[in-house]
């Protein structure tokens, strides 16, 4: 199957988009970008997930395209099983290397099992491995700063101290969305100056490039960056 999957890939090849993406995501050298768009390959992995010869695939790793890390974080998005998700989630994420694998995978399944996603994501966040962390992060801005906010999930995030840029772009992402969604409770944190200076400011800018965000609210920001 591994051997089909990357035919498949490479079938759907656009070298130009491979250029584009590999300036786009540094981290990985630009001779492991195949260059399949996204669409095909979301298209892809809906098939995939249903074949019964797809763990072989999910256990090839590492794998040896960045597409195929890209294919393998859709096939996962699109698990029905929860327990088999996370199974999977888990064995994946010490191979993520970049951030767009990492943030394209959003598991579909995790909206309906919150109360023990959260076990996961306390695990995660205690991580060593920079996008195990961003992830977690992730998952805390895309599932919990709605209807099932809590103040508490905000403290975890703001502990984090790193020196890796993409987990503290992450954090300030995740402060500015959340200033957007749950201003009053997440102020606190910025005019206690909670965050480091890199991200606290991060923070700030992202929030006032927001159209969530009031002006009023924007002018307050501003006057709350470190110099």
């Amino acid at each position: 199957m591994i051997t089909e999957i990357r035919n498949e890939l490479f079938s759907m090849q656009d070298k130009e988009y491979g250029i584009f993406q590999s300036k786009l995501i540094p981290t990985v050298d630009a001779s492991f970008f195949i260059g399949v768009r996204t669409p095909p390959l979301r298209a892809f992995a809906k098939r995939l997930v249903k074949q019964e010869g797809i763990d072989e695939f999910l256990s090839a790793l590492p794998h040896e395209y960045f597409d195929e890390y890209q294919l393998h974080a859709f096939v996962i998005s699109e698990m029905k099983d929860y327990e088999r998700c996370i199974r999977e989630i888990n064995l994946f994420l010490p191979y993520v290397d970049n951030w767009a694998t990492c943030d394209q995978m959003s598991p579909k399944i995790f909206k309906k099992h919150k109360d023990e996603l959260l076990v996961h994501i306390y695990e995660w966040l205690a991580s060593k491995e920079t996008y195990t962390v961003r992830f977690a992060i992730g998952m805390l801005m895309e599932h919990f700063l709605d209807g099932d906010f809590d103040v508490k999930y905000a403290e975890e995030v703001s502990k984090i101290r790193s020196e890796e840029y993409y987990v503290n772009m992450m954090t300030a992402w995740y402060f500015a969305t959340a200033l957007a969604k749950q201003y009053d409770a997440i102020i606190p944190f910025i005019e206690n100056k909670r965050l480091d200076k890199w991200t606290h400011n991060k923070a700030i800018q992202k929030s006032i490039e927001s159209r969530r965000i009031s002006d009023e609210q924007k002018e307050y920001l501003r006057s709350m960056k470190i110099k």
